[in-house]
């Protein structure tokens, strides 16, 4: 399972941050850093949750 952000979308609110820190990481200046792009079946939960809460719909979980 591949990470995809749309980062026209994403406002950097911190959302999936907080349900995937493993994954995802705001920046001081506002910005969405992804941690690692294929995630590690471990996190698929905490994956798809932080894709589901994203307010923007920009993170997007494709195989």
């Amino acid at each position: 399972m591949k990470v995809v952000v749309d980062y026209d979308l994403c406002e950097a609110n911190a959302i999936c941050m907080e349900q995937a820190p493993e994954i995802f990481r705001v920046e001081d200046d506002d910005t969405l850093t992804v941690l690692m792009e294929e995630v590690p079946a471990e996190f698929k939960e905490t994956a798809q949750e932080a894709e589901r809460l994203c307010p923007r719909q920009a993170i997007q979980l494709v195989d």
